[in-house]
């Protein structure tokens, strides 16, 4: 996987270059589509690519994530050594625009909670493809968490007034930041423009007057977007769109033939011991390939579980010759992580 940068004197342009595992469709045709819009591809998972762009003097990291369709901590992620507040003019700053979809239903709005993104499949006109559209977001707080499970949006409601549930009314007191019955519309309304209500009682996607939160986890359990976010989706929704709530912090997808995982930090409360997580990443690794000819690169899977940067790594080996003979199984796998990390490298998938 590459990435390419890309000269903009005046404005940013991105410029789809040759990403391993990029869009199996028409360049042209992807070409024509709005920033985190996407061709649904035929075969596989993976949509997006990794690419760079220089910033401007005036420019904060937030920023340019934001002008990118990337979330506070994934554009910090990719960039740990640029400062989030002055890159400085004519730095490189990673844009980390490649994800594997959701394992869900491709329709209606799919919500992944531990990556803090938001997928929206579009019904396709007769005769045009099919697309896919993405979004950061923010989440649940810990003490305030986002819930998962199917439902719909109930209700559609453009400039809301916001009624503060008394739970939040009372946090705010204790904090010395009393807050009044009703915030009507308007610039300090935290629900920004748009509001969808959700079949989950008490649980709404909207807007925001705090954009530099979208990308971490700062609500009281709703789901927050941009502000143009928002209304351009608010703008193709409908009461009765199926809604998804999932919380998958490791992905598996294929591309030309390439598993690929995408690994996100595990929700606070959620973190299990490494060994479990490994364990389990292993497992759903083993399923992936299971029945195909396939050498699996162990050391990379460890590398993406201890280091998660949501970029996605593809599993296979790419130097399989003639490695040591070792045992195939998964628990053999797991011992040789926790006993010889060294020789990680040289395990592959015997089926």
């Amino acid at each position: 996987m590459t990435s390419t940068s890309l000269r903009r004197p005046l404005v940013r342009l991105a410029t789809l270059c040759g990403v391993v595992g990029a869009l199996a469709a028409p360049l042209a045709a992807a070409d024509d589509l709005p920033r985190g819009h996407y061709l649904l591809p035929e075969e596989g998972d993976l949509i997006g690519e990794v690419y760079t762009v220089e910033a401007d003097e005036e420019d904060t990291l937030i920023d340019i994530g934001h002008e990118h369709g990337i979330g506070f901590n994934a554009i910090t992620r990719a960039n740990p050594d640029i400062s989030i507040w002055y890159p400085g003019e004519g730095t490189e700053v990673t844009i980390p625009a490649q994800f594997i979809l959701p394992d869900a239903p491709r329709n209606g709005i799919v919500v992944n909670v531990a990556e803090m993104r938001l997928y929206y499949y579009p019904p396709a006109k007769e005769g045009e493809p099919r697309t896919v559209q993405t979004y950061p977001i923010a989440v649940g707080r810990m003490d305030w968490k986002t819930p998962l499970g199917s439902t719909t949006i109930t209700q559609m409601v453009k400039n809301p007034s916001w009624y503060p549930p008394a739970s939040i009314r009372r946090e705010h007191a204790e904090a010395g930041d009393p807050l009044p019955g009703v915030v009507p519309p308007g610039p300090d309304n935290p629900m920004g423009t748009r509001k969808m209500r959700l079949g989950i009682p008490g649980y709404l996607i909207h807007g925001t007057n705090k954009p530099e939160g979208v990308g971490m986890r700062v609500t009281h359990g709703c789901i927050r977007m941009l502000p143009d976010d928002v209304e351009n989706l608010f703008d193709q929704v409908a009461v009765g769109t199926p809604v998804r709530l999932v919380n998958e912090p490791l992905k598996l997808g294929w591309s030309d033939e390439h598993l690929y995982v995408q690994a996100y930090p595990y929700l606070d409360e959620e973190e299990g011991a490494p060994i479990e997580d490994m364990t389990a990443a292993i497992e759903e690794v083993e399923a992936a390939v299971k029945d195909k000819d396939y050498d699996v690169d162990f050391a990379r899977l460890r590398s993406a579980m201890e280091t998660p940067s949501g970029l996605p790594v593809a599993m296979q080996t790419t130097t399989p010759a003639e490695p040591k003979p070792l045992p195939g199984s998964l628990y053999d796998h797991i011992e040789l992580i926790a006993d010889e990390p060294a020789l990680l490298g040289q395990v592959s998938h015997e089926g």
